[in-house]
């Protein structure tokens, strides 16, 4: 017969456990444990409380602070994970002193963080700055997509939100008809219905009174732009897997360690837009660690993401060192034009496209006469002006008669379809004096292909997106749980906040 050990699981057992113990130096929870503990300034969390007459007694925001961040760097956003960790994880329990908040408090502290992260955030990069783990020789911006407490099925723009709660009134509708057609359902059936009926008007109440309350947004083209019912401020983002409800964190980073200098999350706004404002707020940032001056002497490198005619002027407005890529910076790099990666990408992008509007003219073959505002077709007719160009104007419009469009000879290689209410139309551009923006982004492309300008550009790379690998993919930090940019903002910050301390993990020991 077999012979096993005895099975000791149902014996109690006193362990003994000191929390200090477990709190190692060199660890991620050592640098969290000491920077709180002995260089933040954290009576700033003492105006929310107001429990010093009555009430019951808040847990210390040094202890929140250290069981959130800690519970961010292992992956563990939810408030519900992170208070079962605190009940059942030694390193929780050591960083709490065994508090064990509740779940709720948990989330608030995090929904509130908004007027306390900011001071925060600065006071470690005041750490990074004494721990000489900033280099202020290049800094380098980028943006990671990040889905968020949004759904993406709650969005559409006004017309197209008014059009949804029509039909589900129409739906409701047709619930009530049904029954009145039927007067023998069965009670199970009717019930089953009139509590569809309840939900499909429950919805269509919800998407008018968001329509009651809320203006159309509009783009920077000038035409209305999705809403979002859930949260307003976040956007539909497309992502390389597939489309996604969320906000775009911006953050620029110093490419010594990748110290985080800046970081903010934005919803429906290009990531074009977000450049002025972050380069605002990192001069503000090295002002505040005494390093004002850094930004005019580093450089500062960005994708085509951020290319704009505005953009560059205002870099070089503000006298910064900036490389900036624009859209076709790979297609004249030759270490590109010999890959055969590269060009097996680019034959997939050209076949994706259209398929016949590549082998109809251009308007390259139609002659242009901009003296006169005349145009004459491939074929040899002339055509007529649509409209007179105004003076800001880059581009001006013809079109061709119908008539000598339905008998060309050439219409097969100038228009996809039988013509039927016009003839072929053509845009031209106008040649005017260049702009000074559009000299210095001229300017730009040639500074970035020169063999200088492509080694800065490389070394962007390494600046910056090894931050949104740490944050988004080591650490497990890819959503965000709360709603509304400024929510949405500072748990972006906090997130670059664990990336940062991390930094100080060797330092502090």
């Amino acid at each position: 017969m077999a012979n096993y050990k005895p099975d000791y699981s149902h014996q109690n057992q006193f362990i003994a456990v000191d929390f200090s113990a477990q709190i190692l130096p060199g660890t991620f929870e050592f640098a969290l444990s000491h920077i709180v503990d002995k260089h933040l300034d954290l009576t700033t969390f003492d105006n929310r409380y107001k429990n010093d007459k009555g009430g019951a007694a808040a847990y210390s925001p040094a202890v929140m602070l250290k069981i959130i961040l800690f519970a961010y760097s292992r992956g563990y956003i939810s408030s519900r994970r992170i208070a079962q960790a605190c009940q059942t994880n030694i390193t929780f329990m050591a960083l709490s002193g065994d508090a064990q908040p509740h779940f709720t408090s948990i989330a608030s502290f995090v929904a509130n963080m908004s007027d306390y992260i900011e001071p925060l955030f600065t006071q470690v990069l005041m750490i990074c700055e004494q721990e000489n783990l900033i280099g202020h020789h290049m800094f380098a911006i980028d943006g990671c997509k990040i889905p968020s407490n949004a759904s993406k099925e709650w969005s559409g723009t006004h017309q197209e939100l008014k059009q949804k709660a029509k039909r589900l009134r129409q739906a409701s509708k047709r619930i009530i008809a049904a029954h009145k057609a039927q007067d023998e359902l069965p009670e199970n059936d009717i019930a089953q219905d009139l509590k569809q009926k309840e939900k499909l008007d429950n919805t269509a109440q919800k998407i008018e009174h968001f329509l009651a309350k809320n203006e159309e947004r509009i783009g920077s083209r000038n035409v209305p732009v999705k809403s979002n019912i859930t949260d307003n401020d976040s956007a539909k983002m497309t992502t390389s897997k597939g489309t996604i409800q969320g906000y775009n964190g911006i953050a620029i980073s110093d490419d010594k360690h990748q110290i985080i200098l800046q970081a903010q999350a934005w919803g429906s706004v290009g990531e074009q837009q977000t450049l002025q404002p972050a380069i605002k707020q990192l001069q503000n940032t090295l002002t505040q660690i005494q390093q004002s001056g850094s930004l005019t002497t580093a450089k500062f490198s960005a994708d085509s993401g951020f290319n704009s005619h505005d953009n560059i002027q205002f870099l070089a407005n503000e006298k910064i060192d900036a490389y900036i890529a624009d859209t076709g910076f790979r297609s004249r790099n030759p270490l590109f034009q010999s890959s055969k990666t590269y060009q097996q990408n680019q034959a997939k992008k050209r076949k994706a496209r259209t398929d016949k509007s590549h082998k109809l003219f251009t308007y390259h073959e139609f002659t242009f006469n901009q003296a006169d505002l005349t145009c004459i077709c491939p074929a040899g007719n002339l055509m007529w002006l649509t409209a007179k160009p105004k003076a800001d104007a880059t581009h001006t419009r013809f079109q061709a008669y119908l008539k000598d469009c339905r008998d060309c000879p050439l219409r097969k290689q100038c228009m996809q379809k039988e013509p039927k209410n016009h003839g072929r139309q053509v845009s031209i551009p106008i040649d005017k004096q260049r702009t000074k923006a559009q000299i210095l982004s001229d300017e730009m492309k040639a500074k970035i292909d020169s063999p200088q300008g492509r080694r800065e550009y490389s070394k962007r790379l390494g600046c910056i997106e090894p931050v949104f690998a740490n944050i988004s993919k080591n650490k497990g930090m890819g959503y965000f749980t709360l709603r509304g940019k400024t929510k949405v903002n500072a748990q972006w910050q906090m997130y670059c906040l664990v990336h940062n301390i991390e930094k100080l993990r060797n330092s502090l020991q």
